[in-house]
């Protein structure tokens, strides 16, 4: 197939995965402006049995039909574009998902927080919910078949297991005689295995799903009950009685004691959690809840600063795809503490959330790092960060401050400018401006540590940028001559640019990628190995003869500016691609 164009019309330009009712390719639809990608499947049964056939045939005429009618329901399921059949082989063509699937987020031996858990209960179940309003069993939900789109949002692929209830009807014994039994072995509950699959089915599927993150633990690999048949997996997790029932409840042996469809389910997360309860937090509201409330939880942590110390801010985000196109915009606003002032010079701090989430890049993150390590979960407790990146004026406010241990050069930087970025300053600098600026304010200023920066600079997104799978030089300061993804080059400024010149993340921080590396307190490691997980600077062993810098510069490539890139580089270094930004809880 490779190499070969469907209708005049479909270019084949990649395999993705063979499966046993076909294959999946990678297509360019050549009729579309830009060559856009879509997905091919091709039905080629590997056992080619006549009864097989008819049922895989079958099977896959039910797919192009539900397709096409959940499409045009729900925009978390991909739409379906054409259908056809081409010298006796049929095909079906569908929308390209970019992002990653749920295996990179569910990783073996990592227990991911009960946040995490219930906001992809309710995605999965909301999107599930609509499924199940047209009598539609999905029969092969598993961490593979649910894809993280570039905004945040879920989406439900691989219906080609789908049945639709009201076709099984009695008096149709042909039909019935063809009832197999589809599913993944974990996530397919005993009635299902049987051939006799039911909207409650779907619901086990989810509840497996959700314990496999809550216990680092593929389902397949946990014990049952000898006389229930119940999954046992209580015991290796601790989350609150509220989402342990709800997920007893999902995962009963038996189908009549499961939540019969996604929407009584939905209704049983919604009975203790909402997904707006974040508002409630006096903390950034993040306009896209999809995405804040996977790593920030309805109760987490605040900050408790006086009212009239605080400023709410608006801003805008951008979202781009892998070309650097801009596919959403969203209105943002955070909570800004505005107590600082030195010689009249405002240092304005933004509040963050404390939350969980995944640090480091995935292993499927183009140009990656080794030391970016294997992901991890990590618990961040809320704290205050810059806003932006400290300025030349802040610097010099800061700097006629009294010498707490070493002089500081007042004017350092090599582009000068009041807005734009302090650099030529060395880690040991950075930390006599943490030690002035926490003597004449009695707050405790200090550098972020590894953890905070990322955990601040994602923002609730697993992108390789908060602005989604790339960047361009309209949104980064970075050198455009090399760019990341499927981006074009952009033009190289070749110095630094005024604070606040590019779209903020979602928190309200601002040049989180690029325009100067940012130092950060941690010794550094090659490796994520024994790291602390609670957000904490890694201050022990180590090379200590280095410190981390984080975040890209001006004069960098694109691949240095990703929210996981690591740098180091010795504490008495000054360089004018180097800078930093303050933290404080």
């Amino acid at each position: 197939m490779l190499g070969s164009t469907l209708r005049n019309r479909y270019q084949i330009i990649k395999f993705l995965v063979k499966g046993g009712f076909g294959y999946t390719y990678l297509a360019k639809d050549l009729d579309l402006p830009g060559h856009p990608y879509c997905v091919v499947k091709h039905l080629q049964p590997q056992d080619r049995d006549p009864t097989v056939l008819t049922v895989a045939r079958r099977l896959f005429e039910t797919e192009a039909k539900i397709l096409y009618k959940l499409g045009k329901l729900q925009n978390q399921i991909p739409t379906l574009s054409a259908h056809f059949e081409e010298r006796g082989e049929f095909y079906l063509v569908q929308d390209f998902i970019e992002g990653h699937d749920l295996t990179e987020e569910l990783i073996p031996g990592q227990k991911l927080s009960e946040s995490y858990t219930i906001k992809l209960l309710y995605d999965i179940l909301e999107i599930l919910a609509v499924v199940h309003q047209q009598n539609v069993i999905h029969r092969d939900i598993k961490p593979a078949n649910l894809m993280r789109r570039e905004d945040g949002k879920i989406v439900l692929i691989d219906f080609g297991a789908v049945k639709e209830i009201n076709a099984l009807v009695a008096g149709d014994r042909n039909q019935r005689s063809l009832t197999i039994p589809i599913g993944s072995q974990g996530y397919m509950p005993s009635e299902q295995a049987r051939g006799k699959p039911q909207l409650a089915s779907d619901i086990y599927a989810v509840g497996a799903i959700a314990i496999q993150a809550l216990t680092g633990e593929h389902p397949v690999n946990l014990p049952d009950d000898s006389q229930t048949g119940e999954l046992m997996w209580r015991d290796r997790t601790q989350i609150s009685d509220n989402l342990a029932n709800v997920l007893d409840k999902m995962v009963r042996d038996r189908f009549s004691e499961r939540y019969q469809n996604a929407g009584e389910a939905l209704q049983a997360i919604l009975s203790f959690w909402s997904p707006t309860a974040t508002d409630n937090l006096a903390l950034p509201i993040l306009s896209n809840l999809a995405i804040s409330d996977l790593y920030s939880p309805p109760d987490a942590p605040t900050l408790k600063l006086p009212s009239n110390t605080l400023k709410t801010c608006e801003f805008e985000t951008v979202t781009v795809n892998s070309k650097g196109e801009t596919i959403d915009r969203n209105q943002g606003r955070s909570q800004v503490f505005l107590e600082t002032k030195v010689n009249g010079i405002t240092l304005e701090m933004v509040a963050i959330p404390g939350g969980s989430f995944i640090m480091g890049s995935l292993s499927a993150e183009a140009q990656r790092d080794n030391n970016e390590g294997t992901p991890r979960t990590v618990n961040v407790a809320p704290f205050l960060m810059g806003k932006y990146q400290v300025t030349q004026v802040q610097w010099l406010a800061v700097a006629d401050l009294p010498k707490i241990k070493i002089d500081l050069n007042p004017h350092p930087s090599y582009f000068k400018g009041d807005d734009l970025p302090v650099e030529q300053v060395s880690w040991d600098d950075a930390i006599e401006f943490c030690a002035r600026l926490s003597q004449f304010t009695g707050q405790n200023y200090r550098l972020p540590s590894e953890a905070e920066w990322e955990y601040a600079c994602r923002a609730s997104t697993t992108t390789p940028f908060y602005f989604g799978a790339t960047i361009t030089p309209d949104l980064v300061n970075y050198n455009g001559n090399y760019p990341y993804g499927g981006a074009e080059k952009g033009i190289y400024r070749e110095k630094t640019t005024a604070a606040g010149s590019f779209p903020a993340n979602s928190f309200g921080l601002y040049d989180m990628h690029g325009n100067v590396w940012e130092w950060c307190q941690d010794i550094w490691h090659d490796d994520y190995r024994d790291a602390p997980t609670d957000g904490s600077a890694w201050e022990t062993d180590g090379d200590g003869k280095y410190r981390l810098l984080r975040g890209g510069s001006w004069c960098y490539l694109a691949r240095d500016c990703r929210a996981a890139r690591r740098e180091k580089n010795s504490p008495d270094t000054r360089n004018s691609y180097v800078g930093f930004r303050v933290a404080c809880r």
